[in-house]
């Protein structure tokens, strides 16, 4: 089985229907894994049989012991390589877990917060933390943030590849813009507001080990991603008042629901949102 070409294939597709490039990544390296498996018995994925899936699911249970959202991530993936690559659409809702967890997402302190910035020195470090908070960004979308995205005279920054594929704006905040003055005095970004080599994007992996090693350093006793700094504006903002929907429109969620499982409904009415980074 030649993996590669139909990863090649599933690739493209995707491109053509306009996947995220971080949708891009993941679905393709849910495939890559499947794929590689199922080669140990079959000479192509033509030949790939349904129980096939169910063993490889199974497989993953035991062995990586994945969680309910995991399991859907992979079996969509495999799901859109059959109707892209193979044009096939086959049913895997019996292989979809039944019941889904309801688990409270971890999130920051304001005081915990504000340790996690002030103990990271590195400029361009303290930049991308910052923005993460500020915004409730998600991390593909600061990777993909643009310099001219950032609006200082009407103080929001454009979300353009945001998930979903609908454009959105958040809050510029003030304590950032400050920082991001500075930080572009001192790196000179040409394209893109944080680059790696040669001028080109900044890699995720990267911003994920800077919030891991600002974490360490801080000693805050919980377990710190990029994501657990969108999940800390959101809930800040609903302890200084905002109202549920206007935070749901800023995290860029399609629906209410989503937001709702690390907030809760407040009525006290949205006057100016501000950032939660300039209440530190």
């Amino acid at each position: 089985m030649d993996i590669q070409i139909y990863l090649q294939r599933y690739t493209e597709r995707l491109q053509i229907q306009r996947y995220s490039p971080s949708s891009i990544k993941n679905y393709q390296s849910n495939a890559s894994l499947f794929l590689t498996v199922a080669s140990h018995k079959y000479t192509s994925a033509e030949e790939i049989e349904i129980a096939a899936i169910e063993q490889y699911i199974f497989w993953k249970i035991k062995k990586d012991n994945i969680s309910a959202s995991h399991q859907r991530i992979i079996l969509a993936s495999i799901a859109k390589f059959y109707e892209l690559v193979l044009v096939k659409r086959i049913n895997l809702k019996h292989l979809y877990p039944k019941r889904k967890e309801h688990k409270l997402p971890n999130f920051l302190t304001f005081a915990e917060v504000r340790k996690l910035i002030d103990v990271t020195t590195n400029l361009k470090h303290k930049s991308i933390i910052m923005l993460l908070y500020s915004g409730g960004l998600r991390l593909s979308e600061v990777v993909n943030l643009k310099i001219t995205d950032i609006d200082s005279n009407s103080m929001t920054i454009t979300i353009r590849q945001a998930k979903g594929k609908e454009e959105r704006q958040v809050m510029l905040s003030e304590s950032f813009l400050l920082i991001f003055r500075q930080y572009c005095l001192k790196y000179q970004p040409s394209y893109y507001v944080f680059e790696g080599q040669n001028n080109l994007q900044y890699s995720g992996r990267s911003i994920q080990q800077i919030v891991k090693q600002s974490a360490i350093k801080s000693g805050v006793n919980k377990r710190i991603c990029p994501h657990i700094l969108r999940r800390s504006f959101a809930t800040h903002l609903l302890d200084m008042g905002t109202d549920i929907r206007h935070i749901q429109e800023l995290l860029g969620h399609s629906h209410l629901n989503t937001t709702k499982v690390y907030t809760q409904l407040t009525d006290v009415a949205k006057n100016k949102i501000k950032s939660p980074l300039d209440r530190l």
